[in-house]
C-alpha cells in the first residue's frame, strides 16, 4: 500500500514483504539457512587543512540502493561519519591494566566527539538498486561508519607522510610530535 500512495508523508502503512531466496529459521532440514542479504559500499575522502592541521570537510559517498527517503539517508550517513570521526580522532575508553575497570569516569573524559566540532560532511547517495530487497533499498545505519577512520589516516598521511596506525589518531599524531 505504501507503494501505491507512492510513500506519502504522515501516512502510517502496514505490510510484509517476503523474498523467495530466504529459510525460515528452526527448519530442520536447511543445514545453513540464509535468513537475510547484507551489501554496502562506502568511499570517503577526508579534505584537511595544511595550516591548521584540522579536517575541513568529509566527502562520503554511498551505494544505499533505492533511496526512498533521500533525506533520512543523508541523516544516517552523517551520524555514522561523525560517531567515525569520533572514534578515529579523540574518543578513548582506557582501562586500569591491573583491574580492567575504566579509567575515564564521565562522558566529558571520554572525548566523545560533540556537534559542534563536526566538519562538514558532504554526502552523495549513489542509488544501485538491489535487485531482490523491499523497494531496491540497502542499509545505511553502519556502513558510513566503517571508512571513516581509514579515511582520516589517509589524510593525515598526505598532510604529514606518517601513517596513523592506532585511535585515537589525534593522540597518536601529538604522539608523534613529542619525539
Amino acid at each position: 500500500t505504501a507503494k501505491a500512495a507512492n510513500c506519502s508523508v504522515g501516512v502510517d502503512h502496514y505490510g510484509e514483504y517476503r523474498v523467495d531466496w530466504t529459510t525460515k529459521l528452526g527448519d530442520p532440514d536447511v543445514v545453513n539457512p540464509i535468513i537475510h542479504s547484507t551489501f554496502g559500499y562506502a568511499a570517503q575522502m577526508v579534505v584537511m587543512d595544511r595550516e591548521t592541521n584540522k579536517i575541513e570537510r568529509v566527502v562520503a559517498a554511498h551505494d544505499v540502493g533505492k533511496a526512498v527517503n533521500p533525506q533520512l539517508c543523508e541523516g544516517q550517513i552523517e551520524g555514522s561519519v561523525h560517531m567515525g570521526l569520533g572514534y578515529a580522532l579523540s574518543e578513548d575508553f582506557p582501562s586500569d591494566p591491573e583491574t580492567g575497570f575504566p579509567i575515564n569516569k564521565t562522558l566529558r573524559s571520554l572525548k566523545i566527539l560533540r556537534a559542534k566540532d563536526v566538519p562538514a560532511i558532504e554526502v552523495i547517495l549513489v542509488e544501485s538498486p538491489q535487485p531482490n530487497s523491499p523497494y531496491g533499498i540497502k542499509g545505511v545505519g553502519e556502513i558510513g561508519l566503517v571508512p571513516t577512520a581509514g579515511a582520516v589516516a589517509a589524510a593525515f598521511r598526505a598532510l604529514n607522510g606518517t601513517w596513523h596506525t592506532t585511535l585515537p589518531m589525534l593522540k597518536s599524531a601529538s604522539d608523534d610530535t613529542e619525539e
